[in-house]
């Protein structure tokens, strides 16, 4: 074998002796590939099809013991380092390009202990696999709205879901976490041990280290609660949206109404006369009593004359399953987003506005429910903060052909520029594109942040794991 070509952390070439590795693949318990191998580039694919780089090594890890071996390795070598576990980021940070990718994909254990109402779960699991086999128990874990999203990254991003509303960020469930730190140290991170750790880590992103297990507050939920959609034409836009604000000030927290402004797409639920045309849609899911969910979600289905109804009596599970038809992997995407203090006309209008212009029939404007929990707690209470969302505005560009890439980004970034006037200047890092860097990750980290680059200078000071939202440690 020749040396392989690769990248440092600051972007240039290197050289690996063949000789470490041979070192490196015989200290793995799972798989190490190059180029050469048959299962490189699916283990290299990720969500985002804007996303194409090589990694020089990936190490498909199945163990703590081989995440260790490839810190070690990285450090040592001085070669770029990323982690993918469900690799769903929109700015594709778990692929490290001429790299060493950890693929942490295989690791999809979800252990659960009813009596105790908490699951640990490893790094590769995506959310479906914690909501099957939570609700295996009638309970269930805050996770985000597709199911194949990894559960770690959206807990590191702090991360919403349907019962934000209710118990607040993903991150604000988390009881402790383990974490490979950059010195190659397995540790505990929690409000006892290395708090200021488990304080970063919650909304930190992947700044801080490989975590290898989360353990999750449960809630009883389910199996059965009442969700949906319902779909209206362009012309009801006005007064839907009305009615969104409306709930989003008067539902309580068991309840969660997503707005969404988009082309309709050829579904069986929707009415063939309406496909292609734009619609708004509301997504409700009713966590509480299925009597009251059913009173609550009756008065939105009998609002004026909806062109598509799903909303009814459904497993837990198929609720967090709903949207993942209009996100799927392969696909092109580039994401706009700002938290929001509230909702208002004059935002509603400047929605439609570009709602008119989509050029994709994959792209929509949307806004997801925020408030009630999230608030309860201090903006200082972890990395996460922006406490003070009431609504997530998220302008998603999706298409399917490179060709296409200028318009799509020109009409999310122009609708963007016009809408980010209704923000609370902050912005979800989760969902943070690859060109936003340093100005955007302040915004997302607010006040926060400054604490954030202490914790980074503390625990990974060569600033090691920079393949993310990167915190600067200097």
């Amino acid at each position: 074998m020749s040396t392989i070509a690769a990248l440092n952390r600051d972007g240039h070439p290197i050289e690996i002796d063949p000789k470490h590795v041979d070192a490196f693949r015989a200290g793995l318990r799972g798989t190490l590939l190059t180029a050469a191998d048959l299962a490189y580039n699916e283990s290299r694919s990720i969500w985002n099809a804007m996303i194409d780089r090589k990694p020089a090594l990936i190490a498909r890890c199945v163990g703590v013991s081989d995440i260790i071996t490839g810190i070690k390795f990285a450090r040592e070598h001085g070669i770029a380092l990323s982690m993918k576990g469900g690799g769903h980021n929109i700015a594709g940070t778990a692929v490290a390009d001429k790299g060493l990718m950890l693929d942490l994909s295989h690791m999809r254990g979800v252990w659960v202990d009813p009596k105790a109402r908490v699951a640990n779960v490893q790094p590769g699991a995506v959310l479906g696999d914690v909501d099957r086999e939570t609700q295996l128990h009638g309970l269930a874990a805050l996770m985000g709205f597709v199911s194949m999203t990894g559960a770690t990254g959206l807990t590191l991003g702090g991360g919403i879901g349907y019962m934000s509303r209710r118990f607040g960020w993903t991150s604000d469930t988390v009881r402790s976490m383990n974490v490979v730190t950059a010195d190659g140290r397995l540790v505990r991170a929690s409000e006892k041990e290395n708090p200021d750790l488990f304080w970063g880590l919650r909304g930190g992103g992947a700044n801080l280290g490989v975590v290898t297990n989360i353990e999750y507050d449960l809630f009883p939920v389910g199996p059965e609660i009442v969700g949906g959609g319902i779909a209206w034409h362009a012309e009801s836009a006005p007064e839907v949206l009305g009615m969104l604000k409306k709930l989003a000030e008067d539902s309580p927290p068991e309840a969660a109404v997503v707005g969404v402004l988009r082309l309709a797409p050829p579904a069986p639920w929707i009415d063939p006369s309406a496909h292609g045309k734009p619609i708004v849609a509301l997504f409700v899911c009713h966590t509480g009593k299925v009597e009251d969910a059913e009173k609550f979600v009756a008065q939105i289905k009998s609002f004026g004359k909806p062109v598509g109804d799903i909303a009814q009596r459904r497993t837990y599970v198929s609720q967090q399953s709903l949207l993942d038809a209009t996100q799927p992997k392969g696909r092109r995407y580039y994401w706009k987003s700002e938290y929001l203090p509230g909702l208002s006309s004059e935002l509603f209008e400047a929605g439609m506005t570009h709602w008119k212009k989509i050029v994709s029939p994959h792209s929509a404007v949307i806004f997801f429910p925020l408030g009630d929990a999230v608030a309860k707690l201090p903006n200082d209470h972890s990395a996460v903060g922006n406490r003070d969302a009431v609504y997530l505005l998220n302008i998603t560009a999706s298409w399917e052909k490179p060709e296409d890439d200028i318009a799509n980004i020109e009409w999310a970034r122009t609708a963007w520029r016009d809408m980010k006037r209704f923000s609370t200047g902050g912005t979800y890092i989760n969902f943070l594109t690859e060109e936003e860097t340093t100005e955007r990750i302040q915004d997302a980290y607010g006040a926060n942040f400054g604490r954030l680059v202490e914790i980074k200078k503390k625990w990974d000071p060569e600033n090691l794991f920079r393949m993310n939202k990167n915190i600067a440690a200097k």
